[in-house]
């Protein structure tokens, strides 16, 4: 199996220098023996991930991951076919993070990766009950979900086109035309990613690098042409690729166009765009041929932005400072990115690791409060 995450993997100093800022959870208070409604407790190691109990009420929960092992791991909560409904990354050994997440009445799988790769260590999670949503009770946050599924969808139809006129390029043979092209289809990816790698083995499919593939596994999707178009320069053997990818992006596209979003997703995905960022994107690792990573940089903060504008007026109601915080920090970001702009588009990015700790900075300074974000929207 391809894993969405182990791309991050080879990013684990990295992580663990983010984690003071980004990765550790607000102190929560565990649940009691017996306690049906308080966080619940994760134990997270490299061979266990034991929670405090295997049933919640519907409505929203909060998962207190606690990582005591020595390798960098990841929770999830999955709906079937590993649709994911929530997720937290990049927990350091010794690190706790928190996952807030609004879960109907259901059964789930809770899922902690060492390592960050593979299927992962799976428990069942069952979720009980009759709660209202959040966007029944509370008109802001159903305009926020209703606005913010515009937005998904928009960009949707848009990777549909542009990848679509990349794979005719790469079909055609045209070099020149697929690598203009090639960055450009990528941004409306990256814009939406959280809301693509919810459904199941389609992120890995269509953006999996090469040391995610797992032994066995075939390497699919826009890095494997990208390879073929920067080290051979020429697009011998992609025909199937492009098809296959084109195929892949039209499925996202479709799933894309139906799913329903809760406010606790956007929140959650805001945090996930920056950590994709921080962890995978700022190295250079991502698109390691092309050296187009700063189109992907871009594209995630542009995404992760759209959410947080699409959740600014219950977040204005509820906490109207970091509102304030929120638009300083993105227009910082911004403003560090156009530094490297040329025409349209970037310059290749192939940074020192004094402009790689400077970028680093600026984006850790924007993920510590779009962490918090998800914990204001749960307040009733």
């Amino acid at each position: 199996m391809i894993t969405t995450t182990a791309r991050r993997a080879a990013a684990v100093t990295t992580t663990l220098l983010l984690a003071g800022l980004t990765g550790c959870a607000k102190d929560t208070t565990a649940a009691a023996p017996g306690d049906t409604a308080g966080p619940v407790t994760v134990k997270a190691t490299d061979s266990e991930c034991t929670l405090s109990r295997a049933e919640v009420k519907s409505g929203t929960s909060t998962f207190s991951v606690s990582n005591g092992g020595s390798k960098v791991t990841e929770f999830y909560v999955y709906a079937d076919g590993d649709r994911v409904m929530g997720e937290v990354e990049n927990i350091g050994p010794g690190l706790k993070r928190d996952l807030i997440v609004e879960l109907p009445t259901g059964k789930y799988q809770a899922v902690c990766k060492p390592g960050m790769v593979g299927d992962g260590i799976r428990g069942d999670l069952t979720v009980v009950g009759d709660a209202t949503t959040q966007v029944d009770e509370d008109i802001a946050l159903k305009q926020a979900a209703d606005g913010y599924q515009r937005y998904v969808n928009s960009q949707s139809i848009a990777l549909e086109e542009r990848t679509t006129a990349f794979v005719n390029a790469v079909k055609a043979g045209d070099v020149a035309k697929a690598k203009a092209l090639y960055p450009v289809a990528r941004t409306y990816w990256e814009r939406i990613e959280p809301v693509a790698e919810s459904f199941g083995d389609l992120d890995p499919k269509i953006d999996a690098r090469v040391n995610d593939v797992e032994a066995g596994a075939e390497w699919t999707g826009f890095h494997r042409i990208e390879q073929a178009l920067w080290v051979s320069n020429n697009t011998l053997g992609m025909e199937k690729y492009a098809d296959k990818l084109l195929v892949d992006v039209k499925t996202v596209v479709a799933k894309a166009k139906v799913v329903k979003l809760n406010p606790l997703q956007l929140a959650n995905g805001a945090k996930e765009l920056l950590d994709e960022v921080a962890t995978g994107k700022i190295t250079g690792e991502e698109d390691r041929y092309s050296h187009t990573d700063l189109w992907d940089i871009q594209a995630n903060v542009e995404g992760s932005q759209a959410a947080i504008q699409a959740l600014r007026p219950a977040l204005q109601q509820r906490d109207a400072a970091l509102v304030t915080t929120l638009d300083a920090n993105f227009k910082a970001v911004f403003a560090a990115l156009d530094r490297y702009r040329s025409g349209d588009g970037f310059k290749p990015y192939q940074p020192t690791e004094a402009e790689r700790k400077q970028l680093g900075t600026v984006v850790d300074a924007l993920a510590e409060p779009v962490s918090k974000v998800a914990g204001v929207i749960a307040q009733k």
